[in-house]
């Protein structure tokens, strides 16, 4: 599978699937060491099982939370990156919010993320 299309699967089944599940798609697109890179978050995200957990919170946080590409995905060598769209519901409220994701890839899977992406809490 190419770099982007692993990224669809990464938008698609972990950002916008269902919530009982995210673990085993976090499983299927992350390798065992994933390490994930979070603004304002202390400490690196590391594995399937941290990831998951992370994106369940967003989408507890920003409920009917759906993601949609709004740039890329774009590839090169091992890495793919993509500017996103997120729209869903604060607090009762509408509210959309924008970032951007970087990933490097090994073998069939992820190993490494960065995302810069606004937030919408505050």
């Amino acid at each position: 599978m190419d770099a982007t299309s692993l990224y669809r699967r990464w938008l698609d089944e972990l950002w916008n699937g269902e919530p009982d599940r995210l673990e085993e798609a976090a499983r299927s697109l992350v390798t065992d060491d994933f390490v994930g890179h979070w603004p304002r978050q202390p400490e690196l995200v590391r594995g399937p099982e941290q990831l998951a957990g992370i994106v369940r919170r967003g989408r507890r946080m920003i409920p009917d939370s759906v993601f949609e590409i709004v740039v890329g995905p774009v590839s090169g060598t091992n890495l793919v990156a993509a500017r996103w769209r997120g729209r869903g519901r604060l607090r009762g409220e509408p509210v959309t919010f924008h970032g951007h994701d970087l990933l490097r890839v090994d073998g069939d899977r992820f190993a490494e993320y960065w995302v810069i992406a606004e937030d919408p809490t505050i």
